[in-house]
């Protein structure tokens, strides 16, 4: 069992893996590189420890301890207990939900394995928006997507905001990046899949045609923020779709169109 530990100094060395969670550019750049990744609030950290994650420490304050108990005394790792003022020099920001555990990476599986047994993936190509790429991880899980494959460029789905907006479903639903997009798109037909990117072109059809053909498995495609998905992208992909619009509006915002097109081809 591990016994909590006060910790008083915001420069103990202890809480490095704390330290500027602000800073998106240095913690995009530090946890990949040191095999971590931070779990903020006591469901995601519970979500996290129920998918086989590794911790390497807990964070909390003392009004905490009750909440997490079962955690801390399950937990193999040292848990700093701190005041919240002493959590947000650390962190950068008021920690309102209380607990942080800093937990170890798992390696990425092989794009191929995730699609022998999937039926129905999402493809997200370089999408940069934490906050767009947790919510389309939160959409797959709620709505039967079996696995998520990003773009070498796509915004890192355990970055915290990733995971908080996800509710922990990036902890849950298998995912793993693609090194060579969009050369990688021919993994796709060889394992049976139809590629279907979401676009505005004229050549696309509409999201209730491709539910229509009830392909027996589906590669659903959606692009970056601002100018969709790139041409070699669209040039690899079997079918271009679009969700019909009203009221002039022309697209949703990427992480809404994937939760209309997962729930339009379900099943």
């Amino acid at each position: 069992m591990a016994v909590p530990q006060p910790v008083t100094d915001p420069g103990d060395p202890r809480l490095h893996d704390y330290t500027d969670l602000t800073d998106v550019a240095l913690r995009r750049r530090r946890e990949p590189a040191e095999g971590l990744f931070i779990a903020e609030g006591e469901k995601v950290i519970r979500r996290a420890v129920e998918a086989g994650y590794t911790m390497r420490s807990l964070l909390l304050s003392e009004k905490w301890l009750d909440v997490m108990a079962d955690v801390i005394a399950a937990a193999d790792a040292p848990v700093h207990l701190v005041t919240p003022d002493l959590a947000e020099q650390v962190t950068g920001y008021h920690v309102h939900r209380g607990a942080l555990a800093a937990m170890e990476r798992k390696p990425l599986p092989d794009p191929a394995a995730l699609l022998t047994t999937a039926r129905r993936v999402a493809v997200l190509e370089d999408i940069v928006d934490h906050a767009n790429v947790g919510a389309a991880f939160r959409n797959a899980a709620a709505l039967g997507v079996d696995a998520v494959l990003l773009s070498p460029r796509c915004a890192d789905p355990l970055y915290r905001r990733a995971v908080k907006v996800s509710m922990g479903a990036v902890l849950q639903l298998p995912w793993t990046r693609l090194p060579d997009w969009p050369a990688d798109a021919g993994l796709f037909a060889r394992h049976g899949f139809l590629t279907a990117a979401f676009c505005l072109g004229d050549r696309s059809i509409t999201l209730d045609e491709l539910a229509a053909r009830r392909p027996e498995k589906l590669a659903l495609m959606f692009g970056t923020e601002g100018d969709g998905l790139t041409p070699g992208a669209l040039a690899a992909a079997d079918t271009w779709v679009r969700i019909p619009m009203d009221a002039g509006i022309d697209s949703l915002n990427v992480a809404a169109a994937s939760a209309v097109a997962f729930y339009a081809t379900r099943g």
